[in-house]
């Protein structure tokens, strides 16, 4: 078995991306948190499976990251999760931007938010438990 494990993202306020991604994720809990050697905080957040280990940067970028621009960079990171009309309710409801692309696909519903630092986030409910359905990429919605 192959799985992403944790994810360590560098982000400016902590607080706000946790209470994004705990809005987005509410099994994610806080794991554990603490201070880098060079004073910056970091928490680890998520499930007894994975996590997000979200580190304070210590400065502003030079320029704002643009998801999909033509920079390199992490356009998304894609959760999948049990039910996307729930999750776009809640994410909705607490005021979070919802940047889902168009997609009509019979086997999986993917809705897409911005977090407060303008990070892109695809979250993935499949329809099917069949790998050939949920990986068809013949559909209009193969992104």
């Amino acid at each position: 078995m192959t799985r992403l494990e944790h994810a360590n993202l560098q982000v400016r306020d902590i607080d706000t991306i946790l209470r994004f991604v705990q809005t987005a994720l509410p099994d994610f809990q806080i794991r554990r948190e603490g201070q880098t050697s060079q004073g910056s905080r970091w928490v680890h957040v998520g499930n007894d499976h994975t996590y997000l280990n979200l580190t304070q940067a210590r400065q502003a970028p030079a320029e704002p990251w643009v998801p999909y621009g033509p920079k390199p960079g992490l356009n998304h990171l894609g959760y999948e999760i049990e039910d996307a009309a729930a999750l776009r309710t809640r994410m909705q409801a607490a005021g979070y931007t919802d940047s889902t692309v168009p997609n009509d696909h019979p086997h999986r519903r993917r809705v897409y938010f911005h977090d407060p630092e303008g990070n892109d986030w695809e979250f993935v409910e499949y329809l099917s438990d069949d790998p050939s359905e949920r990986n068809d990429y013949d559909l209009p919605d193969a992104t």
